[in-house]
């Protein structure tokens, strides 16, 4: 085994063991649940159609994909998301297959879905192009792809630069997950395996935050990369606070809201495309 196979190795098992900190699903389904429908909708899953989610969590579009009909495989790197998943689809009486892998080594056949999803989930793998090629690589000629990314100007896409300095350096290679949310960067990856691509800028409103400590504080205890900045800083008492006033900055800089409750409108791109 090479030491490039090992690092590799090493980067994922990190990544594994970051999203399963704190409690991903409450993220998902407290603050950003519409953007399973919306995605959905977006792609135009039908009934009957084979409908991988990548990089897929707790089910963000699984869910509602399963619930349109399509037979729908969420595929994460993270088990404890799939276990999240599988509770909420067993609630529901939903049949969808949890399985377990890698958005830069896909665990499929060539051509072998007709839909393929992905929300603010896959861009956090560290090697975009290699991601890009395993998403047309698994979808049939003709199939579709549908993406939801957090923009760089974006408020999660702040955030992460917020955190950036205080975060441990990236392993070499590595590209910052908000460039997926830019249009010309993801039509560069995607090329010319690609046809009718439509990109569009939106907005998601999230009012579930009285103050802006009231929002770090949620990603402090709840969102994986969060917890491990953090925990990075466990002996810098003043570099911790720092990071504390630096977000509680953020979430006020963001905040359109007018009656002293926090409101704020997080930027995401959504993506579609047809495989050719």
């Amino acid at each position: 085994m090479t030491q490039t196979t090992i690092d590799n190795a090493e980067l994922k098992a990190r990544h594994r063991a970051m999203w399963a900190l704190g409690d991903y699903p409450a993220v998902a389904n407290e603050l950003i649940a519409e953007f399973g429908p919306t995605l959905v909708e977006a792609i135009g899953i039908r009934p009957g159609e084979r409908v991988l989610d990548v990089a897929a969590g707790a089910g963000n579009v699984a869910l509602p994909a399963a619930r349109v009909g399509a037979v729908v495989t969420a595929s994460d790197l993270t088990p404890e998301l799939l276990d999240s998943g599988r509770a909420q689809a067993a609630a529901a009486g939903l049949d969808i297959a949890w399985e377990v892998g890698d958005a830069e080594a896909l665990p499929y056949d060539d051509d072998t879905f007709d839909v393929l999803v992905s929300c603010v989930g896959m861009m956090f793998a560290p090697h975009h192009q290699t991601v890009a090629d395993e998403l047309v690589r698994v979808t049939r000629p003709g199939g579709r792809i549908g993406l939801i990314s957090w923009t760089p100007d974006g408020f999660i896409g702040q955030m992460i630069a917020t955190m950036k300095p205080y975060a441990p350096a990236p392993p070499p290679g590595a590209l910052p997950p908000p460039l997926w949310g830019s249009d010309d960067h993801v039509r560069r990856l995607l090329g010319d395996r690609v046809g009718e691509v439509r990109a569009t800028t939106r907005l998601l409103r999230v009012t579930h935050f009285t103050t802006p400590e009231q929002f770090r504080d949620f990603f402090k205890l709840n969102y994986g990369p969060t917890i491990v900045v953090y925990r990075s800083l466990a002996d810098q008492p003043e570099r911790q606070a720092a990071l504390d006033s630096d977000l509680a900055e953020l979430g006020r800089r963001f905040d359109v809201g007018t009656n002293g409750h926090l409101v704020m409108d997080w930027e995401y791109l959504l993506v579609t495309a047809q495989v050719t």
